[in-house]
């Protein structure tokens, strides 16, 4: 029965308060939180330090895991064997830690997730660079405790001669906080360690210059540097880890290949997850997924459907799954018993610190040592040098502890010195043995002052360190895994994982659309055949070609007036001899309608940008419109109306200008008429136009338009169906009877809505004009017939003649039987090289000779009331719907 003055009466709050916070302290600072100055929590450091204790090191063989757990559960660490078993199965685990402490033999799991075989069947032992943490453990250089049951001695912490925590990392969730800092590449943080060794003064952004980021076991590519600084900066940040892949392209399809995923990621439970988001509908784009990852490395084939964009579905996969994960570094760990959250150069101060007083404890280790040395072989140089006094000492005491007593009489000998002398063997009275014993002397003689020069001069010290430091560099430094992208953001921005490469886009008359790069496109001189593009089958043929990058915004303009949006690297790319992807597919098209024209654009998110361009139409008929280029700076997945098209009418171009352009239209029939920007008032979205050419009759037609600065040198191209061309100049400076030079225009400018003048001398051996563009020496221009030959000459190869004159044959169609369908204007790729057909080059040269001699009559008798300009009414037609 308890006595009544035997209970004691508390407050249970106060109680539970005080018992909460032993309780928390001991999780923080014996079992959770890592030591600042080795990186290791309790755990760690007694597998490690029990693993030296029993010689299973990496010069002896592998021993059983189980009896490893058994030596520190029994001697150091009373707790579960699994607890212990799993720290040592994580500290031997390649894709877990950067820098593995331990050798396993046998299974220890998978970056798959799959759980290291039982102990009793796994072996191991230290590796190398786990021996480094406890180097020097015998020198008295750090504190020891007494175990558990106080029946032996553990270390407090290990003497590491290398930044372990900043290495390895650290994960670890305590009471009321965590821990979570990064591994990184041993070679950079020993170089950071040395620099700030060198000059305690430097600046953490000084720091990254050495060190500039986490380096994670499994590589990957960390976005942008922001988490970086703010982690190495304050403790704290967060690190967007991607997933290292490429893109493999294939005839009837591509694969995304990735060979590197973020650190933590279960690459089993990736796939799975990836699996579902197909089969739900989620993901798109993606046919199969295989696992052929093996001892060589990882390797997840994702195989992706023939019409799919590799890079957008990169993209997606990025932003759905784990191929991109976020890293919140935390850097909390023990400094001097006590949690702290540290930056970069606190958590290296620590390890030097720790480094300097390691250096010193074990340097009056080996001082006092060898001071002892040099005690017992002073007493022995004495006794070699009197040897026959004191064998006869020795013969004449009665016993070990009298011949001590009488040679210490004698001679002034300590106790150490009189007893190594009793125990010297016959043959070190040599005079041999008598010199050597002399040479060891001296030896440690200079020792001595080698370690009091440690002790006594700083620099020495610091050198000390850093050698060694650099021994352990050379040693096990490796090369970076993981990329640092400062171009990156982790935001889910394809602009970031696409170049900026330049692209034709080309779309067919059947609505099929593609991107090739520019560089397929081989330059020829004009005259040749072609080389083969776009599979034309089902009587199709390319429509329309356009230059482009792949971070522009694509306006796509529709003949019944409707605009839509696409950036260019959401256009499937092929090959010059694929068909495409429809277009239907990409852009919400109504039925009926088909792609006209296109604009590409680089920022419409700059205001200033899009309230200062316009956007001019121009429809079959002849009418032309100009609108403010921020009326359509909004892209709306459905599209919008761009220009109201009246019946039997269609758009045909669009042009964007910066307000001072000069427009030229032109027709079917080989007229064109030019009239500044200004002549065009500004109007709606939502509207139909103005007259901005009169056409010949019901079957001429408006073929192009083109818009060029004033007193620019380009120069304007035409082209008709037959595959002739030539240059004219906007205006040119023509001498005088006189003498007197007088600037003329050779594209009469006048107002709007007239017939204009003759741009090109039709005729049946030409046929009518298809295409009209500004160019100059630079640009290449990129042609294309119905049969789908492509054709790239270079300007500069066709010669600038009269306005009225009938060209030269740029492409000869005559073997096709054909016509041009398309004609773009890029600029000229220097390394590209004029392929020639020479044979048939001869006969042309013979024929194009003939035609500029029949286009000079010509020029000579032009009638000059066809020059004439017939003016329309500014007024007609000058209504908005």
């Amino acid at each position: 029965m308890i006595k009544e003055d035997r209970i004691d009466r508390i407050d249970i709050y106060e109680q539970m308060k005080s018992a909460y916070i032993d309780y928390s302290m001991s999780v923080i600072v014996s079992r959770a939180l890592p030591d600042v100055r080795d990186g290791l929590k309790p755990v760690h450091r007694r597998v490690l330090f029990g693993m030296n204790e029993m010689g299973n090191t990496s010069t002896n063989g592998y021993k059983k895991s189980a009896n490893c757990v058994g030596e520190v559960m029994g001697k150091y660490h009373p707790h579960g064997d699994s607890s212990i078993y799993g720290t040592v199965v994580r500290l031997a685990q390649p894709w877990a830690m950067r820098y593995t402490l331990i050798d396993g033999h046998g299974n220890f799991g998978s970056v798959d997730g799959d759980g290291a075989a039982a102990m009793r069947y796994t072996e191991v032992r230290l590796k190398r660079i786990g021996e480094e943490m406890l180097s020097d453990i015998d020198s008295e250089t750090v504190d020891f405790q007494p175990n558990y049951d106080n029946t032996r001695q553990e270390p407090l912490v290990l003497p590491t001669r290398f930044p372990n925590l900043l290495v390895n990392g650290a994960q670890g969730i305590a009471v009321g906080m965590a821990t979570n800092i990064p591994p990184h590449n041993l070679t950079e943080s020993i170089n950071a360690s040395i620099a700030l060794l060198d000059n305690p003064e430097i600046t953490i952004p000084e720091l990254m210059e050495h060190i500039p980021g986490p380096d994670f076991p499994t590589g990957g590519i960390i976005c942008g540097t922001k988490g970086i600084r703010d982690a190495f900066s304050t403790g704290r940040g967060r690190v967007i880890i991607r997933a290292k892949a490429d893109i493999e392209h294939h005839d009837s399809h591509d694969n995304i290949i990735v060979h590197e995923i973020p650190y933590n990621v279960n690459k089993a439970q990736l796939i799975e997850y990836i699996a579902e988001l197909v089969n739900e509908k989620k993901l798109d784009g993606i046919a199969d997924i295989n696992d052929e990852s093996n001892y060589k490395g990882m390797r997840i084939v994702i195989r992706l459907k023939s019409d799919a964009n590799p890079n957008v579905v990169l993209t997606k996969l990025f932003k759905m799954t784990q191929m991109q994960a976020s890293f919140s570094v935390n850097t909390v760990a023990l400094v001097h018993g006590r949690p702290r959250t540290l930056n970069l150069k606190e958590m290296l101060g620590a390890f030097i610190e720790h480094r300097h007083e390691v250096v010193i404890r074990r340097t009056k280790f080996e001082l006092r040592k060898a001071e002892e040395r040099a005690h017992i072989l002073e007493g022995l140089i004495i006794a070699s040098q009197n040897i026959d006094e004191v064998i006869k000492i020795i013969r004449g005491s009665d016993s070990t502890d009298d011949a001590r007593a009488r040679l210490t009489e004698r001679f002034g000998l300590s106790d150490r010195q009189t007893a190594a002398i009793v125990e010297m063997r016959l043959k070190q009275l040599t005079g041999l043995e008598q010199d050597k014993l002399r040479q060891t002397y001296d030896e440690v003689l200079a020792e001595i002052n080698r370690l009091k020069e440690i002790l006594d001069n700083d620099e020495v010290c610091r050198a000390v360190i850093r050698t060694e430091l650099e021994e352990i560099r050379n040693k096990y430094g490796d090369a970076r895994r993981t990329e640092i992208n400062a171009r990156l953001t982790g935001e889910s921005n394809p602009e970031d994982e696409v170049a900026d490469d330049d692209m034709i886009i080309t779309i067919s008359h059947l609505g099929y659309i593609k991107r090739t790069p520019l560089s397929e496109f081989r330059a020829q001189n004009r005259g040749g055949v072609g080389a083969k593009g776009s599979d034309t089958r089902d009587k199709d043929f390319i429509e329309h070609i356009y230059p482009a990058s792949m971070h522009n915004y694509m306006l796509f303009f529709t003949n019944r007036g409707r605009c839509y949006w696409l950036k260019v690297y959401d256009i499937p790319e092929g090959a010059k001899n694929t068909k495409g992807r429809a277009i239907q597919n990409l852009l919400s098209i109504e039925p009926g309608d088909s792609v006209k024209a296109f604009i590409r654009v680089k920022g419409l998110n700059n205001k200033d940008f899009v309230t200062s361009h316009n956007l001019v139409f121009a429809t079959k008929r002849g009418i032309i419109k100009k609108t403010s280029l921020e009326a359509y700076s909004r892209p709306r997945a459905n599209g919008v109306n761009a220009i109201i098209i009246r019946e039997g009418d269609e758009l045909i171009a669009v042009e964007l200008t910066d307000g001072n352009s000069e427009i030229i239209m032109a027709n079917r029939n080989g007229r064109a008429i030019r009239f500044h920007e200004s002549k065009v008032r500004e109007m709606g979205r939502v509207s139909t136009g103005v007259r901005g050419m009169t056409l010949d009759g019901d079957d001429d037609a408006l073929v192009g338009m083109i818009c060029m600065e004033p007193d620019t040198d380009n120069t304007v191209m035409v082209l008709s169906e037959n595959g002739y061309g030539k240059r004219s100049p906007l205006d040119i400076d023509a001498t005088l009877p006189d003498g007197t030079v007088e600037h003329q225009n050779v594209y009469r400018i006048t107002n709007r809505g007239g017939k204009g003048v003759r741009t090109m001398n039709i005729t049946q051996k030409t046929g009518a004009l298809v295409a009209i563009e500004s160019v100059n020496d630079d640009n290449d221009l990129v042609i294309i017939n119905r049969s789908g030959i492509t054709l790239r000459v270079r300007v500069a190869d066709i010669r600038v003649m009269g306005r009225a004159a009938q060209g030269v044959r740029v492409i000869n169609l005559e073997k096709r039987g054909d016509v041009i369908a398309s004609v773009c204007c890029v600029d000229t790729d220097p390394e590209e090289e004029h392929e020639t057909d020479t044979v048939e080059m001869q006969a042309e040269v013979i024929e194009e000779a003939v035609d500029e001699m029949i286009d000079e009559i010509s020029d000579d008798i032009v009638n000059d009331d066809e020059e004439e300009i017939i003016e329309g009414n500014d007024e007609t037609d000058d209504t908005d719907n």
